[in-house]
């Protein structure tokens, strides 16, 4: 399930979850987009999608320095990130190494 931050107060709560995928991007990032087409097919992991336009703090706080990325959480604390686009597979392969 696809969820977009819509509230800073409620990230903490969010990732406080047993393991959610945090997926960092913009509106206006091409890569981000062709990411999100990728995200829709992931059933195994909850998606917070967090706009770094609209929650600068938050990017800023897990050193979001490019877009796309993509940030593993598990319950609360940071587990795996990745940076940039990956197909399909690579984020199959990545998931099933940290889940």
């Amino acid at each position: 399930m696809i969820k977009y931050l819509e509230n800073e107060n409620d990230f903490a709560k969010i990732i406080a979850n047993d393991l959610v995928l945090v997926d960092f991007y913009a509106d206006w990032c091409g890569p981000c987009k062709m990411l999100s087409q990728v995200l829709e097919q992931v059933t195994t992991i909850n998606i917070l999608k967090v706009n770094v336009d609209n929650f600068p703090d938050i990017a800023k706080n897990y050193q979001v320095m490019s877009i796309p990325t993509l940030i593993i959480f598990k319950k609360g604390e940071e587990k795996s990130k990745k940076i940039g686009f990956v197909s399909q597979s690579q984020l199959n392969d990545w998931l099933e190494e940290n889940l």
